[in-house]
């Protein structure tokens, strides 16, 4: 010990202090030697316990934190990072029962070095779902999104450290710079994925640029800390930095085509359909290998894993190495960080030797260099300002990845001390907290006013549409081929159908796999092979019908979500498309007799939910033999033959509209009957009011009345516009009782291929009255239901539509038991994209 220390004793340490104010905390371990090769006691038998309460204690006070902050939106992440800090020396730490049991110094060594192998897993894990090819596809906004949240960060972080740098107390000052403008410039691909996953904004525009930056963003800060860490290694010298940077790339491009064609082999040699556990370790074991090479360069291992993991190929092997280890890595190895990263952090002292308005000013610059800079481009490229602000703040997105380089700083004495230190993790604590609320308001607040004037009923029917054409499997995709083929897809009146395959998610697939796709076929990634071969014929379909309709366009995708939240999903990809319809398979199928097969109670909770929550229009199509007319259509040119049953309502006009349309297909005969009320059926429904109670009267006089003249309104409107139109025929029946509707279906218009129907929700006819009395099938209304259980001579489908209105986030849904993660988080949806644009907004 040099003369210029000074040491003293508390309790059962000696704490040394040395120059910079800098100390060694040393203490006394007793280890009994024995004369042998052998140690009397194992080593790991003091280690391992505290080891294990420290684990135990922070994953359960995070599931806490998760549950109080469910439901502010917030993400695990925030969660865990609060209960590192809550067991740090700022709150509970200072509790000297807490400090000697939980976290005391001789089990720090372990501790850290549980979380180096837990960070560097999740590196691998990270490389294991980045895919780099969107890069390849990026467009202006998303690259000047990308180098804006490069060039400004990277200079807040220079003047916020050289703000810091004169009262700091570490090892070489001047080179904290580096590590501060990273820490700044990072977006956590992972964390950003989940985020956007959570506010159902993966498969937007904001949230495809949001990505594709962040891609960038990733790999620069990851090439800049390699810079860095090389450089504080090497004593600042070039010379022993730029061999690590040339030993990594003979790495990367040596390792990388010989990784692949190892797995090509394994996978053509194996006898097993999928991947087997042997290949799943052997994988795994190479994340060691490649982490020890990199600690050989002179980098940290975590770089060795991340760039093993960019090396698998994705599909089906990816999948099955995430869904086999990310829970364990995520859950049980990665929870130390946020421990180490705690106790590194004490809010107390967060003022100490520094004033208040300079502390408060670094976190506010910190946490807005990003959004200012998102901001500048969406005002030059003319975005809206609420899409830049959104995007300023998911850019923001700072997650594992950030704490990983902090830590990595902390080690090397380089930029941080304990202080600055915990004013970062303040800053990553708020960026990460107002994303939800921020994102929420902007692009959740006033959406639905996309929906004014896109109904139907508002629209030309030589206007350009967009549908969004929902199925579960190959067995619904017939007759929504057909529907579509009908709905009159001309150069003068073209559609864009979104083309939509619905596939509940199993497992822990994370969303991520969106930019899976690797060939033209669009691996999903997350599919066994019997799925991926029917997500390709659905694909194939639908582009066969994009080549032969040369009005329509056709984007097909695959929504992989849990079927309790798919129509949040669906509901989200409307409002972000403006789809003016959402078509959706009935859930259940008839059988070749006319009778039924057993239903779907899960596609039925769907379609529940869907329109009980859906942004825009939707028609729900039961399917009873329209099919055959697709399969005639290929030899003769057959009529198909369409009723359109008007009672009254929005339904019913929305209905009208849509079959208004298909009239447009030369080979479609459409016949719209009107069902009109008859003397006995007027002076039923004026009487109907008699039992209302008395402010009720004149409020529902005043709609019925409002109602009936939009309904005239609109029907003279299509009577003058088709009065000579031969295909189209229109007849006015009056009737006093569903029964008489019944009765005229029965003996003059039962010959039809297709009855298009209101579902006329949200209102009661007295006409249909009677026919309300019991109901099975209450997604369809009463004349969709009535229709179905008819014993016709030919049973006809039935296209059931329905007029949605802005609905409130409170809106009605129907549940059940949901798929969650260990964390208590549902299944993470993912959208895969079979034609990739990520041209941004």
């Amino acid at each position: 010990m040099s003369h210029s220390q000074e040491f003293y004793t508390k309790g059962k340490y000696k704490i040394i202090y040395g120059m910079r104010n800098e100390f060694t905390i040393c203490y006394n371990e007793t280890k009994p030697i024995v004369i042998n090769y052998w140690q009397s006691v194992n080593p790991m038998m003091k280690t391992l316990p505290i080891f294990l309460l420290q684990l135990s204690v922070v994953i359960a006070i995070g599931r806490v934190f998760m549950i109080v902050l469910r439901p502010l939106r917030q993400p695990r992440f925030l969660s865990q990072l609060l209960a590192g800090v809550l067991l740090g020396p700022g709150a509970l730490g200072i509790s000297g029962r807490v400090a000697n049991d939980l976290t005391p110094f001789e089990g720090s060594m372990f501790l850290e070095t549980m979380a180096n192998l837990g960070v560097t897993f999740y590196m691998f894990l990270v490389g294991l779902e980045m895919d780099l090819t969107p890069i390849q596809k990026m467009g202006k906004t998303a690259w000047s999104v990308a180098i804006s949240g490069m060039l400004l960060p990277l200079a807040a972080g220079v003047g916020l450290h050289s703000m810091a740098l004169q009262r700091q107390t570490v090892r070489a000052p001047e080179m904290g710079a580096y590590f501060w403008s990273i820490a700044l410039t990072l977006t956590s691909f992972p964390d950003l994925a989940r985020m956007l996953s959570d506010l159902k904004l993966m498969y937007t525009d904001l949230g495809k640029t949001a990505l594709t930056a962040a891609v960038v963003n990733d790999l620069s800060c990851w090439c800049l800390l390699v810079v860095a860490v090389s450089l504080i290694n090497g004593e600042k010298e070039l010379y022993v930095a730029i061999p690590v940077l040339v030993g990594m790339t003979i790495f990367w491009f040596s390792l990388r085509p010989l990784i692949r064609k190892i797995l090509r082999y394994i996978s053509a040699t194996s006898k097993e359909a999928t991947t087997s556990d042997k290949h799943i370790y052997f994988i795994l074991s190479l994340v060691f290998l490649s982490g020890f090479v990199t600690e050989l360069c002179g980098a940290h291992s975590i770089f060795g894993a991340f760039m093993f993991g960019l090396m698998i190929p994705g599909g089906e092997l990816g999948t099955t190495i995430m869904d086999k280890v990310e829970e364990f890595v995520v859950g049980i190895l990665l929870p130390p960080i946020f421990l180490i990263t705690g106790t590194r952090t004490n809010i107390q002292y967060i003022f100490a030797d520094y004033s208040v308005g300079l502390v408060i000013a670094v976190v506010l610059l910190a946490s807005s260099a990003k959004i200012i800079s998102a901001l500048l481009v969406c005002l030059y490229l003319k975005c809206p300002v609420r899409d830049g602000l959104a995007l300023g703040v998911l850019m923001n997105t700072k997650g594992v990845l950030a704490l990983i380089i902090l830590n990595e700083g902390r080690n090397m004495k380089v930029g941080f001390d304990q202080q600055t230190f915990s004013w970062i993790v303040v800053a990553i604590a708020f960026m990460t907290a107002i994303i939800g609320p921020i994102v929420s308001y902007t692009h959740k607040s006033e959406r639905h006013l996309k929906y004014m004037d896109r109904h139907l009923e508002k629209c030309k029917t030589e206007a350009p549409i967009r549908i969004l054409a929902c199925v579960h499997s190959t067995r619904n995709l017939s007759a929504m081929i057909t529907l579509l083929e009908i709905s009159n897809a001309t150069r003068k009146s073209p559609i864009t159908v979104f083309a939509v395959h619905l596939v509940e998610l199993a497992g822990r697939a994370s969303a991520m796999l969106i930019f899976h796709d690797k060939d033209k076929t669009a691996d999903t990634g997350h599919t066994c092979s019997r799925e991926k071969a029917e997500a390709e014929q659905i694909v194939s379909a639908f582009e066969s019908f994009e080549d032969n309709n040369h009005g329509a366009t056709v984007k097909p995708l695959t929504a992989v979500s849990p079927y309790t939240t798919m129509h949040e999903d669906v509901n989200h990809f409307a409002l972000d498309k403006i789809a003016n319809i959402i078509l959706i398979p009935f859930h259940r199928r008839s059988d070749p007799v006319g009778g039924w097969t057993e239903e779907n109670i899960q596609h039925k909770l769907v379609n529940q939910n869907l329109l009980a929550t859906s942004p825009c229009s939707i028609g729900l199509l039961v399917d009873r033999g329209l099919t055959s007319f697709a399969e005639s259509q290929k030899g003769t040119q057959q009529e198909c033959r369409i009723a359109m049953l008007f009672v009254e309502g929005t339904d019913d006009r929305e209905a009208l509209a849509y079959a208004w349309r298909m009239a447009g297909t030369p080979s479609v005969m459409l016949s719209v009957i009107r069902f009109v009320p008859g003397k006995d059926g007027l002076e039923f429904m004026e009487n109907s009011g008699d039992n209302e109670e008395e402010p009720d009267i004149f409020t529902a006089m005043f709609e019925r009345e409002t109602q009936k003249q939009l309904d005239d309104d609109y029907i003279n409107q299509f009577r003058f516009k088709t009065m000579h139109d031969q295909s189209i025929a229109y007849v006015e029946i009056q009737v006093n009782s569903g029964d008489q509707i019944v009765s005229a279906i029965s003996n003059e218009f039962y010959d039809f291929d297709l009855y298009v129907v209101g579902r006329g929700h949200g209102s009661t006819s007295q006409l249909t009255a009677g026919l309300s009395t019991w109901s099975e099938f209450p997604e369809l209304g009463v004349m969709g239901e009535t229709l179905i259980s008819m014993n016709l001579e030919t049973p006809a489908s039935v296209l059931a539509v329905q007029q949605s209105h802005p609905v409130s986030s409170g809106s009605k849904k129907f549940t059940s038991n949901s798929t969650k993660d260990v964390f208590g988080n549902k299944g993470v949806p993912a959208f895969v994209n079979h034609r990739k644009s990520v041209d941004g907004f």
